[in-house]
């Protein structure tokens, strides 16, 4: 029974977004493990820009510096 924890910081993340998340890491444990999709949990955890650094420095700092994880 796997179990898939995805943590990402509090940006307005939508639901249709986490749904496509949910689904997309179902399909991949089904695809290269070869396991039951409805035995696979997956969970998603928002967490507040103050509540996570990077490189020594909280990611809210970054965020006002603008830098950002966008693909560019």
């Amino acid at each position: 029974m796997p179990y898939i924890k995805i943590e990402v910081t509090r940006e307005g993340v939508t639901r249709a977004q986490k749904q496509a998340l949910i689904k997309g890491v179902t399909d991949l444990m089904t695809t290269v493990l070869n396991k039951d999709p409805q035995l696979t949990s997956v969970v998603i955890q928002e967490i507040d820009l103050d509540d996570w650094g990077q490189g020594g420095e909280q990611v809210s700092v970054l965020r006002e510096k603008g830098i950002t994880a966008d693909k560019k």
